[in-house]
């Protein structure tokens, strides 16, 4: 039924994963799918932002949260899954969506974890918009 499973990882916030990793890795295991991990940064190099950080700050960042994804993988995911680590910049809703249709997955698992703040209030949760502006099947896990 499923061949490509995306989810999406906080690795700074347990509640992003600690419930959505071991469903997607029973899908996975289930229906033989290959799981795509994706972390996303906030985009350092748009000149209003990037003025406050160090010209290299990005692809230091990239790399250290690329090693660490890496060691989360190893650590959380078993070894006979095909597992793909992916690292990208912008908001993280929209970056899932994309993330999604370029490696036209058929399912996005997802934890809904809302920490509540002033901005969650105003702009919704990621997970409400992914579930609002996917083509594919998202699946939230509480």
């Amino acid at each position: 039924m499923y061949q490509k499973i995306l989810l999406p990882v906080d690795l700074n916030e347990e509640a992003s994963w600690q419930k959505a990793l071991p469903t997607a890795i029973t899908l996975c295991e289930t229906f033989g799918a290959s799981l795509h991990i994706v972390t996303v940064l906030p985009e350092f190099k748009m000149p209003m932002v990037g003025a406050y950080f160090p010209k290299d700050f990005s692809q230091k960042a990239h790399e250290v949260i690329k090693e660490a994804q890496h060691a989360f993988i190893q650590k959380n995911v078993p070894e006979g899954i095909q597992t793909q680590s992916i690292l990208v910049d912008g908001s993280p809703w929209e970056a899932i969506i994309k993330v999604g249709k370029k490696l036209d997955v058929d399912l996005i698992v997802m934890a809904s974890h809302t920490k509540r703040k002033f901005v969650d209030y105003v702009l919704g949760p990621n997970a409400e918009h992914v579930v609002h502006h996917a083509k594919v099947s998202v699946m939230i896990v509480r």
